[in-house]
């Protein structure tokens, strides 16, 4: 083997799903600190180590990889993997961990970018860790996640909420009546997504919802990000997100 073909790196990444391939093998796609979004082959997960590759290749798990590419291969081989964040109650809390895959979920439909973000990574890193820390205000986390991460996509609300007002779906400002076009978010939602913007994940217990609220606002914030990108098709966790909080 040429070795001048092949390239030894390591980085920190955050696990938004795995693929099996094969019998002994995995395709594990991460958003990275320094290469983007990418993805990589974990071989021998029926092996001695193959059982602590797969606790630690779990939704929104934060971790440290060595890995190597090569010019004859389609695909990076990840030859090791370390927890970066160590998490406390995400893997052992049902509604956190189901939080996590919604998390997930939707950060793999939605970000396709193979070029670093690192501001974008700050924040999911972030999230992650307010996630494993929050020991209130839960069932709202997920709510807290799309609206913030609007803002890395590039349409996160802006103007000034009045009582009353409706978020404009097209242009993303509030306004105060129904705008020509049509598209816009319903005073109740958009009194919610007020909320919820003037708040921060430790404070979030502040916004009191019951279920038909919590569940109305985030199939609106998963339509104003439809309409914004097309990509995002129908995220399958929501229907664990309302089982859990049902």
């Amino acid at each position: 083997m040429n070795l001048a073909l092949m390239h030894n790196y390591s980085t920190t990444g955050v696990v938004l799903h795995t693929l099996k391939y094969g019998d002994n093998a995995l395709i594990v796609f991460l958003l990275t600190a320094d290469r983007g979004r990418t993805s990589c082959i974990v071989r021998g997960i029926k092996g001695r180590h193959g059982g602590n590759r797969m606790a630690l290749l779990q939704p929104m798990f934060v971790v440290e990889i060595e890995a190597v590419s090569s010019s004859r291969a389609q695909m990076d081989t990840i030859r090791d993997v370390r927890s970066a964040v160590p998490l406390v109650s995400v893997p052992f809390d049902i509604v956190k961990s189901t939080i996590a895959m919604f998390m997930a979920e939707v950060l793999y439909r939605l970000v396709r970018d193979v070029e670093p973000n690192s501001l974008l990574f700050d924040f999911v890193c972030g999230a992650v860790q307010s996630l494993d820390d929050a020991a209130e205000g839960v069932a709202n986390f997920h709510l807290k996640f799309l609206v913030e991460l609007s803002r890395y996509m590039g349409f996160y609300p802006s103007g000034d909420y009045r009582e009353g007002d409706l978020l404009d779906i097209r242009e993303g400002v509030f306004v105060g009546a129904l705008p020509l076009h049509g598209d816009a978010m319903s005073a109740d939602n958009t009194r919610i997504l007020a909320a919820v913007m003037s708040e921060e994940f430790d404070t979030l217990s502040r916004i009191s919802l019951n279920r038909t609220a919590r569940d109305g606002f985030l199939s609106a914030m998963l339509d104003y990000f439809g309409y914004h990108l097309d990509t995002i098709h129908t995220i399958r966790s929501v229907e664990i997100l309302r089982t859990v909080f049902g």
